[in-house]
């Protein structure tokens, strides 16, 4: 069985893309994965400290470009949103030239772009959030998906700042603020919109509980990975977004 190297570009407070990531490919029935991290020094989820911490991408991309990953997942979805609408194939499209530039082919792929992908690949157009975000960068999170076309009636932002915090929050916390959504006519719900906010537990259960598709950041990555490799989605356990088995290009 063939082993895919996996690059992490990930916030240096952040303890859950490692974790999550490995849990939900590790499931996959006829690949193996390899997750090699490099960290963007960040604790404040703030206007400035995700510039600051923005403005360490290129030494970052340099380092884990060395351990030559099939795919490169930009892990740190506000970052990228408050970027402004479209920032995530801006990214996508700077990291890919500068790999390019020392050689490397590797395909790149980021948590804000995987979102919108895993949306998109379940016809979701009316969806609900859930953020652990202060309002104003949640503000900015809605309006970036309202500019990629997603109608966004109701969310809720859980207001904690320290990146830290946001690692720690509790299941109960996160599934309190699910269903204190207005979930009328959705088609889909991201149950957290953030790769730090745990939540790959909660899939499942909450997509069971609630009747319609939920995805997080973390499933939308695993999908984006998936078919960047051209590999099947067929992963059990963690919601509708990865139970296909059909094909899929990448």
């Amino acid at each position: 069985m063939r082993t895919h190297r996996i690059g992490l570009v990930v916030p240096s407070s952040n303890i859950t893309v490692e974790t999550e990531m490995p849990a939900i490919l590790s499931r996959h029935p006829t690949a193996e994965f390899s997750f090699h991290a490099t960290r963007m020094r960040m604790n404040t989820v703030s206007p400035a400290g995700l510039a600051a911490m923005n403005a360490q991408r290129e030494r970052c991309i340099l380092e884990v470009g060395d351990a030559s990953p099939e795919v490169i997942l930009y892990a740190c979805l506000v970052a990228i949103m408050a970027g402004g609408p479209g920032e995530h194939q801006r990214v996508e499209s700077a990291v890919a030239e500068q790999l390019a530039a020392g050689g490397s082919d590797a395909r790149v792929r980021s948590s804000a772009g995987a979102l919108v992908e895993a949306l998109k690949a379940l016809d979701a157009k009316r969806i609900a959030l859930v953020m652990p975000y202060t309002r104003p960068l949640a503000r900015q999170v809605v309006g970036y998906l309202e500019a990629e076309g997603f109608d966004i009636p109701d969310w809720c932002a859980l207001e904690v700042a320290d990146n830290n915090e946001v690692g720690r929050i509790a299941s109960d916390d996160v599934m309190k603020a699910a269903r204190s959504i207005d979930r009328t006519g959705l088609d889909a719900l991201v149950i957290s919109c953030c790769v730090q906010m745990p939540s790959l537990r909660l899939v499942q259960p909450a997509e069971d509980e609630f009747g319609l598709p939920v995805i997080s950041a973390a499933t939308a990555g695993a999908y984006s990975i998936l078919r960047s490799l051209g590999l099947d989605v067929n992963i059990q356990g963690a919601g509708s977004l990865l139970r296909t088995t059909t094909p899929v290009q990448p």
